[in-house]
């Protein structure tokens, strides 16, 4: 995928993984991004590593595999972050 796509899907990924698990510090949309592009790459690798198939251009199944990877950073982050 291309840097754009990834940033849209990133950006995707980041809003749905707020919106799933939600919190009451309002981190803005470049943290939102950020989560997202590396809940993408991350769900990407460990699904390509699980053999979940590629990730590849803009389809259901990469904005999927995209949030999952953002929730679980996300609730690594939030786990990890000072309260």
């Amino acid at each position: 995928m291309g840097f754009l796509t990834w940033i849209f899907v990133g950006l995707i990924a980041g809003i749905l993984a707020k919106a799933i698990i939600p919190s009451a510090r309002n981190e803005g949309i470049i943290m939102t991004i950020v989560i997202g592009i590396v809940g993408a790459i991350l769900g990407g690798y460990v699904g390509s590593f699980f053999g979940f198939g590629e990730v590849s251009g803009f389809n259901i199944k990469t904005l999927l595999t995209a949030t999952l990877g953002a929730v679980i950073l996300l609730a690594l982050q939030r786990m990890f972050a000072k309260k």
